[in-house]
Order: C-alpha cells, then sequence, then structure tokens
C-alpha cells in the first residue's frame, strides 16, 4: 500500500465525516408578520396539534401530549401564561412528521480519487411546524419551520424536545 492509497482513503474518510456531521444537523426557519405586536401579547392556547407519520412509534397520542408539554414551558419560559379554556392572545397550532428517504452521495475514490462512488442513504426526516395566529384577526403572525434527519425515525421522535426548544429561542423574532 502506497503513500497515494493512504492519502486518498484519508481524504474519503474526512469528507465522508463532513458529510454527515452536516447532513444531521437541525435546522430552524423563522417567518413572521412585521406588523405584529410581539409586546401585547400575553397569553397562549394551543389550539389543534396533528402528528403524521407511517411509523406507529412517533405516530401516537403520547408524541402529541410531549410537543403540547414542550410548547407549553417554553412559552412560559418567555412569560406567556397558558390559557386552558377562553380566548387567548395568540392561538398555538403545530404539525410534525416524518417521512424515510434515500440521498445519493458522491465521494472520490480510485487512483488520486479521480474515481466516484455512489452510495445510497437512507435516513428519516422529521419536521415540526408551530404556527402563532392572532386570536383577535384570526392571522398568523409567527412560524417555525424546525427539521432534523436521523438513520432512524425512532431517534427523531427523540430529537423532538431540541425542535420545539430551538424553535421557541427565536420567538418573540427580533424585528431588524
Amino acid at each position: 500500500m502506497g503513500v497515494c492509497d493512504t492519502f486518498s482513503k484519508m481524504k474519503v474518510l474526512i469528507l465522508v465525516l463532513l458529510a454527515a456531521v452536516g447532513a444531521w444537523a437541525q435546522k430552524v426557519h423563522v417567518e413572521f408578520d412585521p406588523a405584529a405586536q410581539f409586546h401585547g401579547y400575553h397569553t397562549f392556547a394551543i389550539r389543534d396539534g396533528r402528528v403524521h407519520s407511517r411509523n406507529p412509534a412517533v405516530n401516537s397520542e403520547l408524541v402529541k401530549k410531549r410537543i403540547e408539554a414542550d410548547l407549553a414551558r417554553g412559552l412560559a419560559a418567555r412569560h406567556l401564561a397558558p390559557v386552558p379554556n377562553g380566548p387567548a392572545d395568540l392561538n398555538v397550532r403545530y404539525t410534525f412528521g416524518t417521512v424515510r428517504t434515500v440521498e445519493r452521495e458522491a465521494y472520490p475514490v480510485g487512483w488520486r480519487g479521480w474515481g466516484t462512488a455512489i452510495v445510497r442513504v437512507p435516513y428519516a426526516e422529521g419536521t415540526l411546524v408551530i404556527d402563532f395566529r392572532d386570536s383577535a384577526t384570526k392571522s398568523l403572525v409567527w412560524r417555525a419551520v424546525s427539521s432534523v434527519q436521523k438513520r432512524d425515525p425512532v431517534k427523531v421522535e427523540d430529537k423532538i424536545d431540541d425542535l420545539v426548544r430551538k424553535a421557541l429561542q427565536k420567538y418573540p423574532p427580533k424585528v431588524k
């Protein structure tokens, strides 16, 4: 085994590790109505939650309860009071789902890395969408879309707490 072979294998290993780290990171995207007066919202109510998945471990009532508890805890930490029944300043709705997919990745192989190997990488992507609606105007004022990719859908379910926490870290939005 020559020095070129060792160097080539090390390049492939580094590329695989960098791709793996980037592929499994959680992503959070937030949109909001810049005209909304976020300082005027003091109460919230979780009105509707949906979970969509083909995996029975994820598609359960326990997952819904966990998301709702995380939302209530996170919003209370932001000085919003829960209203179990009756009108609230913000109506909170969420949707959580998972989907299995396969992605193709190409890596350099062969002598001096001039060849290419195509590898199929199966993974599960979990997405949590959280909507805040102004109860007076019934309009959407804030939305967070959090996503995570894992090899196993059950591992996606383990990241629900992080998805909710990272989304709520961006509330209230900072107006530029």
